[in-house]
């Protein structure tokens, strides 16, 4: 066999491999009334309906189309400390106190995915070790000096260096220069994950209503939230829609942009290949801008991501060129066929820190994770059940976190970032 793409199917390899299955959900229909509505079933909404529902709220959660539509369900499925900015950013904006609180949190975000994970026997392939891999010479002294610093101020000392005959027992192949090995990071089934989230929301007494798309929010004590064939009045109102809501919410839509990325699976591989790949199934992305990112799964398929699109387009030769890439990292895969390409859109902010908040001081909303959401959402989901119960402490920490919205406005804006985005990738390939 070879690599080809003639028979790859563009359905998301993670649709055929579901294992968890939900209750009943039916849409929702006539006028309810709920201590908390929960508007976008990803793991950020799933996360907050379950918190809350075991606080003893009445929680509904609407889904727009199914549990893990968007990123939550598509991704790479890394579980990784830290966020989709370097801390650098964060302490730059708030000062070295919170920006160490925040990545405790962050610490705290992959412990909390372990635990659901355990604590709701989701089946979900969760899998620890990850490296930070370097692509050049510039990229070897700055994760160097990234180590240094976690240790030094944030007495973060997870990061092991890995070169040459080292970095090979984890990944074998000679593009990568060193890499940072971190043991607290892994890798998981999104969708599988994102669903037994939702599934222990029901079971802890959640209402979860799948192609329900809300079409307005009406701002009061109560609100209501409002969806074609139903209304739901409620206390609060938890805004979980992150690149999905821009119609709803025209207020937060200019503080993220929508990117797409786009992901392969190979057919499954003997142990005798995935030897040849990652020999200790560990999750890695590499330090460009333009990231790829790749793992393997369960029955040893290569789940591979990158390239980037900011109009809604896949890029000019995706397909042959990331072919041509994974050919050139591992060999064996020479002989190993594409099944599936899909994509799906992430949500990023200006300075790629997540963006929390209030539009009102009874709706929340949690959004902007820049490609780090898979452990981060879950956190998010318990900080705002926390802070529905008046303890908003935490939650504040990340929502003081500055935001600009992208320039060019609504028609340019998408323009401009292309335009940027060219010069990354032009650097990346110096």
């Amino acid at each position: 066999m070879t690599v080809h793409s003639s028979s790859a199917t563009t359905s998301s390899w993670y649709r055929d491999s579901i294992a968890v299955e939900l209750e009943p959900a039916l849409p929702l229909e006539g006028d309810h009334r709920a201590d908390v509505c929960v508007i976008g079933a990803g793991v950020t909404g799933c996360s907050a309906a379950l918190h809350l529902a075991q606080r003893g709220y009445r929680v509904i959660l609407l889904e727009a189309l199914s549990v893990g539509h968007g990123a939550s369900g598509r991704s790479g499925g890394q579980i990784l400390p830290g966020l989709g900015t370097d801390m650098h950013t964060v302490e730059k904006a708030l000062g070295l106190s919170a920006a160490r609180d925040i990545w405790e949190m962050s610490r705290e975000a992959v412990r909390l995915t372990a635990h659901l994970v355990e604590h709701h026997q989701i089946p979900c392939e969760m899998s620890w070790g990850y490296l930070h891999a370097a692509v050049k010479p510039r990229h070897v002294v700055a994760l160097r000096q990234s180590q240094e610093r976690m240790a030094r101020d944030f007495d973060y000392h997870g990061l092991e260096w890995r070169e040459g005959d080292a970095l090979r027992e984890h990944v074998v192949t000679d593009a990568y220069p060193a890499a940072l090995w971190e043991r607290e990071a892994g890798h998981l089934h999104p969708l599988n994950y994102t669903l037994g989230l939702a599934r222990a929301a029901q079971r802890a007494g959640a209402i979860l209503h799948q192609f329900s798309p809300v079409v307005d929010i009406q701002h009061g004590k109560p609100a209501n939230v409002v969806t074609a064939r139903g209304r739901v009045t409620a206390d609060h109102v938890v805004v979980a829609t992150n690149a999905y809501g821009d119609r709803l919410v025209p207020a937060m839509s200019g503080r993220i942009m929508k990117a797409a990325n786009y992901m392969i699976a190979t057919a499954p591989m003997t142990e005798q290949q995935a030897a040849q790949v990652l020999p200790r199934n560990d999750a890695l992305s590499d330090a460009n801008f333009v990231l790829d990112y790749y793992r393997l799964s369960r029955d040893r398929r290569l789940i591979y991501g990158g390239e980037v699109s900011y109009d809604g387009r896949p890029p000019q030769g995706l397909e042959a060129r990331t072919d041509a890439k994974i050919r050139r990292l591992f060999p064996v895969l020479k002989e190993i066929d594409i099944e599936y390409r899909w994509g799906g859109d992430v949500a990023i902010t200006m300075n790629r820190a997540p963006d929390f908040g209030r539009l009102a001081p009874n709706v929340f909303y949690a959004q902007g994770y820049s490609g780090h959401g898979m452990a981060l959402a879950g956190l998010a989901g318990q900080l705002l059940g926390e802070t529905i119960a008046g303890q908003s402490e935490r939650f504040d920490i990340f929502a003081a976190m500055p935001h600009r919205t992208f320039p060019g406005g609504r028609w340019l804006r998408t323009p401009l970032l292309v335009l940027a985005t060219h010069f990354y990738k032009l650097r990346d390939r110096l």
